[in-house]
C-alpha cells in the first residue's frame, strides 16, 4: 500500500446514514414546526454541521429541538448500517499499519454517535468534524489538520468520500482521492468531476488501496 494516511468521510462512505438523517430532521420539524421536509430540502441544507442548521430552523425552541434531534438520532441509529466490508477494510488499513482520520461535515456529537454505534471509532487516530474547522468542505482545512499533525507527505495521503465536496477538498489539499458511489446521493455529479477513481464496491476500493 502506497498510502501512509487515509481519510474517510462518514455519511454515504462508512455508513448508510442518509435515511436516518432525513427521518431525524423530519421528526423534530414535525414536532416543533408542524411541517415536513423533502429529502431534497434536507440535502440542500448539507454543508455546515447539524447545530448550525438547527439554529437556523428552531430559533424559538433551539435547546429542546437540539436535544430531541440527537436523542432521536441515537435511539434510531439501528437503521443506519455500516456498509458490508467497510469495517474490515478500516481494520486492515490500521493494521498495515497506516494512520486513519475522519473528515466529515457532520457535527462532533452526531459523528461520535455514528462511529461508536458502528464500533469503528477506536480505529481512527484523528476525527475532524464540521465543528472542528473554520471552513467546511470543500475546504481542505480538515485534510490539512491531519497531514500537518502527523507530518505526512501529501502524495502518501488518500481522501475517501462520496461527494463532490470530498474531491474538491482533496484536490485543494494536494492529496489523492477516491470516490465511492455505493450510496452517493450525487453520484452523477461526482462522476463528472472524478471519472477515473470511482468505486462501486468496497472490494474495488480495497484492491485500489492495497495495489502493489
Amino acid at each position: 500500500m502506497k498510502y501512509r494516511g487515509i481519510i474517510f468521510d462518514i455519511d454515504g462512505t462508512i455508513t448508510s446514514t442518509n435515511q436516518l438523517i432525513f427521518d431525524t430532521f423530519n421528526h423534530v420539524a414535525n414536532k416543533y414546526l408542524n411541517k415536513a421536509f423533502t429529502d431534497e430540502d434536507i440535502i440542500s441544507m448539507f454543508g455546515p454541521p447539524e447545530d448550525v442548521i438547527l439554529k437556523e430552523l428552531f430559533s424559538d425552541n433551539l435547546e429542546e429541538a437540539t436535544e430531541e434531534y440527537y436523542n432521536y438520532y441515537k435511539a434510531n441509529h439501528s437503521i443506519a448500517k455500516i456498509y458490508p466490508g467497510v469495517k474490515e477494510l478500516i481494520k486492515d488499513i490500521k493494521n498495515y499499519p497506516a494512520l486513519l482520520s475522519i473528515y466529515t461535515g457532520k457535527g462532533k456529537r452526531s459523528s461520535l454517535i455514528t462511529l461508536q454505534e458502528t464500533d469503528v471509532a477506536h480505529y481512527f487516530d484523528m476525527i475532524v468534524t464540521g465543528d472542528d474547522v473554520n471552513e467546511h468542505k470543500p475546504s481542505a482545512e480538515g485534510i490539512l489538520k491531519f497531514v500537518n499533525e502527523y507530518n505526512l507527505p501529501k502524495e502518501k495521503v488518500l481522501m475517501i468520500g462520496d461527494a463532490v465536496s470530498d474531491v474538491k477538498a482533496a484536490r485543494s489539499a494536494g492529496v489523492d482521492y477516491a470516490s465511492v458511489l455505493w450510496d452517493s446521493y450525487g453520484a452523477e455529479k461526482v462522476k463528472e468531476i472524478n471519472s477515473s477513481k470511482v468505486f462501486h464496491s468496497v472490494e474495488e476500493l480495497r484492491e485500489f488501496i492495497f495495489r502493489k
